[in-house]
């Protein structure tokens, strides 16, 4: 089992991460989903090791890393990327995020271009408003019993009816990782894509990006990749046949345009 070092942010949050993969070999970050752990991306790190040092990470309020009191903001978590970076002497590094961690992503490629190579953006938006709409999820999952209502929302969200309707241990993994995730974390960080609208900014984007959309991807639509994709100049854009969890539902197809896409030295 890989080890799990920690980061002490500059405000005071502790930041769970992991390294794959040789010392010489360009760095790959991998960002998650609200709602998951480092472990979402478990799947393909043996063959991204193969190319790549991996560096994955929990965001924080996700998995090990702390809770500090929300609300969050996107600039405080993409920042914790770049000073996870600046303490492993990480200059530049290929990114690759998911979902929030695509909302990272494109604030970095706007306000840290040259931290990043290249850049996956992976099911997800520059804008997902109007703002009002997250008032009422937040509050109610600050006041639940539990998470298991949230847990069972976040699964009809994220995977086709076929994988939920009979016993799969993939989205049993994933119900664990949404059962177990601190509440106020997950506000907090709802609260950060709330506040968030990157549309009129993605044109400054100019590292080489691909997109990947789910074509019935419920909660990032595909539409909102192809408009992420029409304004990064020279953007490529790649629609799977997922829902939101590209990765996990059509694996083989979504590792090999990250390998097709990044360089590998």
């Amino acid at each position: 089992m890989n080890t799990t070092h920690f980061l002490t942010t500059s405000d005071g949050a502790s930041i769970a991460y992991q390294l794959d993969g040789q010392a010489d070999r360009p760095v790959l970050v991998l960002s998650n989903s609200i709602g998951t752990t480092l472990h979402m991306w478990d799947a393909q790190i043996e063959a991204l090791s193969q190319h790549f040092r991996v560096l994955r990470y929990d965001a924080r309020g996700h998995g090990a890393s702390s809770v500090p009191a929300g609300p969050y903001t996107l600039a405080r978590l993409s920042r914790d990327v770049i000073e996870l970076l600046d303490a492993l002497d990480i200059r530049r590094a290929h990114f690759l995020g998911l979902s929030l961690g695509g909302l990272v992503g494109q604030w970095l490629g706007i306000h840290a271009p040259e931290r990043l190579d290249h850049l996956i953006l992976s099911n997800t938006s520059a804008y997902l408003g109007p703002a009002e709409q997250w008032d009422a999820p937040i509050a109610a999952v600050l006041q639940a019993e539990d998470m298991s209502e949230t847990a069972a929302t976040f699964l009809r969200n994220w995977f086709p009816p076929a994988m939920l309707t009979k016993p799969n241990p993939v989205v049993d993994a994933f119900r664990a990782m949404l059962l177990t995730t601190n509440r106020h974390g997950l506000a907090g960080s709802w609260a950060a894509v709330r506040d968030t609208d990157m549309r009129a900014e993605l044109a400054r984007i100019t590292r080489p990006t691909l997109v990947i959309a789910g074509r019935d991807d419920t909660v990032t639509a595909a539409s909102h990749g192809e408009q992420i994709a029409a304004s990064i100049p020279n953007a490529e854009l790649l629609v799977l046949p997922t829902v939101h969890l590209s990765n996990i539902e059509r694996p083989h197809e979504f590792l090999a345009a990250v390998l097709a896409f990044l360089p590998a030295r």
